[in-house]
């Protein structure tokens, strides 16, 4: 290797050193290396917060709270005046439909539903609209008398997925107008 290489090789590591060296943490605190200073962050995986690191950080955090809240997803969005979440019971006909009042639970994926007090009847209004939905099969549109064949198969074999149109765990969103009468029904979707 002629000398002419050899400096230009040798320049070029040099200059590739001091650019690295350039990259490292900054020590404008004058206190020497390998203390923390204002910008850098503490070895522990803490956020920054201008104190030099002192052995007493706090562990990262692992995705649980710890104030003691409830983990996951556990209220509902406001529905609209007239609109409620209920858990499907009993056997339906195409004029009623039987259901149990639903409170907001935590879900690992979205809000949980839990039934809750006695079972109650409404009445369907003659108009009433169903939207079935499934994360198996494409939403579908049912009249008052699929939507009781739909929940009624599915009360008898939970989890089917080869009847009518595939079951969900039968939560339901309902409108009910003024004189109590369920005027259309939304099914909530669940894998």
């Amino acid at each position: 290797m002629s000398v002419s290489r050899r400096l230009l090789a040798t320049a070029l590591v040099a200059t590739a050193a001091f650019g690295l060296a350039a990259c490292g943490p900054d020590d404008s605190s004058g206190q020497g290396a390998g203390t923390a200073g204002a910008t850098a962050a503490p070895a522990t995986g803490a956020p920054a917060t201008g104190a030099p690191a002192s052995g007493t950080a706090k562990p990262a955090p692992s995705g649980k709270p710890t104030d003691g809240a409830p983990e996951g997803f556990c209220t509902s969005d406001p529905l609209p005046a007239g609109q409620k979440w209920v858990i499907v019971q009993k056997g339906t006909s195409a004029t009623a439909l039987v259901y149990k009042e639903s409170k907001d639970a935590c879900g690992v994926d979205d809000v949980a539903h839990e039934p809750t007090g006695a079972d109650k009847t409404a009445q369907f209004a003659p108009t009433v609209k169903g939207h079935l939905r499934s994360v198996v099969a494409a939403p579908k549109d049912v009249n008052a008398a699929d939507l009781a064949k739909h929940i009624n198969e599915c009360i008898a074999t939970p989890g089917n997925q080869k009847g009518f149109y595939p079951c969900s765990n039968g939560d339901y969103k309902i409108a009910v107008d003024a004189s109590g009468k369920v005027t259309e029904m939304w099914e909530r979707p669940s894998s």
